[in-house]
């Protein structure tokens, strides 16, 4: 008979992922709606769709592929980096989203007792993928409270004086769970940090069009640097789970070790996932960006919601699809406000200490049409409304 002791300890010790624990509040909720997780309202193109469904009777999509991916798709997104991203000395892995790209590289960068750093607030899953591979030493840097940049300060101290160095610093640009975006200059001292040290650096570039006001996105590229990018938001492809790795090609034997990793894991990413991943980049970043350009309104239509909240508690937004905003003095128990707007109010967000930063909430801005989004946020400011008004009742 087993025991609950006997359970694997990397497990135990592992948050439980906040979205099954938004999932399960919801069920709890009377007509609910959510500005919690993070996903966008569109489908993938439906070009790309009528291609795919074309091939369901094709025997080879039914058959294993490359592990590193179908090499047609590989080789189109050799040229989205080259034209796009800027990124000339790239390898790509196809992985089963963006958040098995990490694990992978978790996987193959770090081990076990390896010290790592990240920003607060940081994305949740990132931070699990260290506790579910045994990384304990897990060191949470500190952000600009005015723009919520990760403090370049902080790292340099922690890269010089922590022995042995920290093996990976990663970040996501534009942020997870911030929608902040992390200007060139700042990204590149990072960079040079990382190297100086030698230290590996990640960046986490899911939300690479997803940026608003003017803003553009940009990549760096080095012999110490991964970019991750994922399908899942662009092309509405959540549930399809398409992500890939750009990985510095002239280390060696990066691409062997990162192939017993994806082996180990899905073999290969879905096939028919991937084909309609390769139909949907013929569209182009057009495709992309014009839907983008549809949530500055969602965005607008939130940021009125939160105005409750008073000057200077909303921040971020510049690219993603989230806003990060303070709660009022005296409710630090940020756990407490989700379950009660959700549950007297109707409608969901996450709390910031799943980030690392308690008494804080992010909400989602890009998973409901713009009238539903209206519905959502009307909502959620009438909570606010009587949060800061007469608090929990």
């Amino acid at each position: 008979m087993g025991s609950y002791g006997n359970l694997a300890r990397r497990a135990l010790e592992t948050e439980m992922p906040i979205m099954v624990k938004m999932q399960e509040l919801l069920r709890g909720a009377t007509n609910a709606v959510s500005l919690a997780q993070g996903v966008v309202h569109w489908q993938p193109p439906k070009q790309a769709l009528e291609k795919v469904k074309e091939l369901v009777w094709e025997p080879s999509v039914s058959r294993y592929g490359a592990d590193e991916g179908l090499p047609e798709l590989r080789e189109a997104l050799k040229k989205k980096l080259h034209h796009e991203n800027n990124l000339q000395k790239s390898s790509v892995m196809v992985t089963a989203g963006a958040n098995q790209a990490f694990v992978n590289l978790v996987l193959t960068l770090c081990d076990a007792g390896d010290s790592v750093v990240m920003f607060a607030p940081y994305y949740f899953n990132a931070f699990m993928s260290f506790q579910m591979t045994g990384i304990t030493n897990i060191l949470v840097g500190p952000h600009d409270p005015i723009t919520l940049h990760p403090d370049a300060d902080w790292l340099e101290k922690i890269l010089s004086e922590t022995k042995p160095t920290p093996k990976l610093v990663t970040v996501v640009n534009p942020g997870n769970p911030s929608g902040t975006y992390i200007p060139d200059p700042l990204l590149k001292r990072i960079s040079d940090l990382c190297l100086k040290a030698g230290s590996w650096l990640v960046v986490d570039n899911t939300y690479e069009y997803f940026m608003y006001d003017g803003l553009k996105h940009s990549c760096l590229e080095g012999n110490h640097i991964v970019n991750v990018f994922s399908f899942s938001k662009a092309y509405g492809m959540m549930g399809w789970r398409v992500g890939y790795i750009a990985y510095p090609s002239e280390v060696e034997g990066f691409a062997a070790q990162l192939l017993k990793v994806q082996d180990n894991i899905p073999i290969c990413a879905s096939i028919i996932s991937q084909y309609l991943a390769l139909h949907s980049l013929e569209m182009g970043p057009e495709w992309v960006t014009e839907r983008v350009q549809s949530l500055v309104k969602n965005r607008d239509i939130v940021l009125e919601a939160l105005s409750p909240l008073g000057e200077g508690s909303v921040k971020g937004g510049e690219g993603a699809i989230y806003l990060w905003a303070k709660l009022p003095d005296g409710h630090t128990n940020d756990v407490e406000v989700v379950h009660w707007l959700a549950l007297r109010h109707g409608v969901a967000v996450i709390p910031g200490s799943a980030c690392g930063s308690p008494g804080n909430l992010r909400i989602s801005f890009g998973g409901l049409t713009e009238n539903d989004c209206k519905a959502a946020a009307e909502k959620l400011k009438r909570g606010l409304e009587e949060l800061v008004r007469d608090g929990l009742v």
